[in-house]
């Protein structure tokens, strides 16, 4: 702490006015033994606050500070009058706004700063729990959620020992194990992990496949293998291909699986592919089915899939990172029927259930395989002579040494919303979608992409500027229509008011995607979204 004479008094945590230097020299006589303190500036530092003997109560005043930052942001969050961002281009950030100042310097910067710094991560931030937020997948601001990563930041473990993490360790086999009943499969044979995401998941799933069918590749590695391949929709995951990448499978050997009009694989065309790969004398090995695509929101055949990988004797892999939430719903979970067929699953808890990021668990169905395609005994972790039961180790059936703990907010949801919570929370999205849905279907300024029903919370659109109707249908139209979705977000942006993704997919120039996967969102800022679309374009 550094002293120094001025009118001004530097007081950013101490509970009474900010103003009031009665209240601060009070505070000064008490913790600093400063008898005869007038005007005085003081500057905190962080070797101020704990472990510091010196700390006399400041981390205590500097985290309620912090807390109250987090509390003034959240209520804006939810207050669906508030712009949803700030919006600054790069460079702007990068130079620097209004004390903002994102460069480093060698030497310690003060407590008030740091508290500034704060307030204005925030405040340029993405408030993704707006209730007209409706970019991704994973959107909304869940308050136990929000209490269980706090709680777990402050534990501050690795997930890879029970001996560090005993009640995280246990709490994931808990949570897994639920998981898997949800599924449909035992526990005895069922086996898993939390990974940082559904694009790691799905390594994970092919990884394991792999290993499966080829166990010489943890020693031997590509080298000892035929020429391997998978298959995935054409509206798979990109993960997909990136995983065949990074495990030398090679994007080449990624063969895409055409879809039906709704983006739902056909599983005869799946056979044909299977049986031109063996034609050319490649090896197929695994199946990347989806349950929940990113754009459509279409689930796969899973049964008709499950038939031809038991027929070929290929692993299959169900990619529900977005549509595993759907499990929990007794009046929806049907879309999702034959998943219990899978020899592994990715579920992400983060999206459709609304934990906050990251939270996305790899379930396999044959215990030990994770492990065994995985670990490597590292003896200063591992050992096997421990004194309680190092089946709780888990870290060897990892790819990572160090794992964050993602699951104390998942189980503090449940544990405070109970499997009906998550269902009601679930099945009210799903009725936004319809409700969205009927309102554009009778808008003659709006272009439903599937005129049917949405199968999901996904629901995608084009507006429709009025001066589009005097172009005759052809390439000048969809050339001039593609241009709407960029520059109708790009206003909404800049203005704040409304933040959703737009994409081409195959044949169809850029389009909306309506995402329902945020519980603050409510009919009327549907009703909001669609105002604020036909107030932007009409003139474009």
């Amino acid at each position: 702490m550094t002293e120094r004479c001025s009118q001004q008094v530097y007081n950013p945590w101490w509970p009474c006015s900010a103003t009031s230097v009665d209240c601060w020299v009070a505070f000064l006589r008490a913790h600093f033994r400063a008898e005869a303190v007038t005007d005085v500036t003081v500057y905190l530092f962080y070797s101020d606050l704990l472990p510091s003997k010196d700390d006399k109560d400041l981390t205590q005043y500097f985290l309620l500070q912090v807390v109250d930052i987090l509390l003034n942001y959240i209520k804006k969050t939810f207050d669906a009058k508030s712009k949803i961002l700030d919006f600054h281009h790069p460079h702007q950030l990068l130079e620097g706004l209004d004390g903002f100042n994102l460069n480093l310097s060698d030497h310690p910067e003060s407590l008030e700063q740091i508290l500034v710094d704060c307030t204005d991560t925030l405040k340029y931030g993405v408030k993704t729990g707006h209730p007209r937020y409706f970019n991704q997948l994973s959107s909304g601001l869940d308050m136990i959620g929000l209490a269980g990563e706090w709680l777990t930041a402050t534990a501050n473990t690795n997930m890879f020992t029970y001996e560090i993490a005993p009640v995280f360790t246990s709490m994931e086999a808990i949570l897994l194990k639920k998981m898997y009943e949800i599924i449909g499969w035992g526990e005895a044979e069922a086996d898993g992990i939390f990974s940082p995401g559904g694009s790691i998941s799905n390594l994970y799933g092919i990884l394991v496949a792999r290993y499966k069918l080829y166990p010489e590749i943890k020693t031997k590695g590509m080298a000892a293998l035929p020429c391997i391949v998978l298959f995935v929709s054409e509206q798979g995951h990109y993960s997909v291909k990136k995983a065949a990448a990074v495990l030398g499978i090679g994007v080449h050997h990624v063969i895409e699986v055409k879809c039906d009009e709704r983006g739902k694989m056909i599983p005869d065309e799946l056979e044909k592919n299977v049986l031109q790969a063996k034609t050319k004398g490649q090896a197929p090995f695994c199946v990347i089915a989806t349950a929940g695509s990113t754009v459509f929101g279409a689930f796969d055949p899973l049964h008709a899939i499950a038939d031809v990988c038991e027929k070929h004797k290929l692993w299959m892999h169900v990619d529900a990172a977005w549509g595993g939430g759907l499990l929990l719903s007794r009046k929806y979970s049907y879309k999702l029927s034959g998943i219990e067929r899978a020899n592994s699953v990715t579920w992400n808890p983060h999206k459709l259930m609304g934990v906050p990021l990251q939270c996305s668990a790899i379930l396999i169905r044959e215990k030990g395989l994770l492990e065994a395609c995985n670990q490597m005994q590292a003896g200063y972790l591992f050992q096997p002579d421990k004194l309680y039961n190092v089946d709780f180790d888990t870290g060897d059936k990892s790819i990572q040494c160090g794992r964050h703990v993602d699951i104390f907010k998942l189980w503090l949801m449940w544990k405070a919303k109970g499997t009906c919570g998550f269902e009601e929370q679930i099945n009210r999205y799903m009725e936004l979608a319809k409700y969205f849905y009927k309102v554009l279907k009778e808008k003659d300024n709006f272009q439903l992409v599937f005129d049917a029903e949405p199968e999901f919370t996904n629901v995608c659109f084009w507006y429709l500027p009025p001066r589009l109707k005097y172009i005759t249908k052809g390439l000048e139209r969809e050339q001039e229509l593609h241009k709407i979705a960029p520059k109708i977000k790009a206003r909404m942006t800049e203005e704040g008011t409304a933040m959703i993704s737009y994409q081409p997919c195959g044949d169809k120039v850029n389009f909306f995607r309506m995402i329902f996967s945020n519980p603050a969102t409510r009919q009327t800022d549907v009703d909001y979204l669609i105002d604020e679309m036909e107030r932007i374009g009409k003139d474009l």
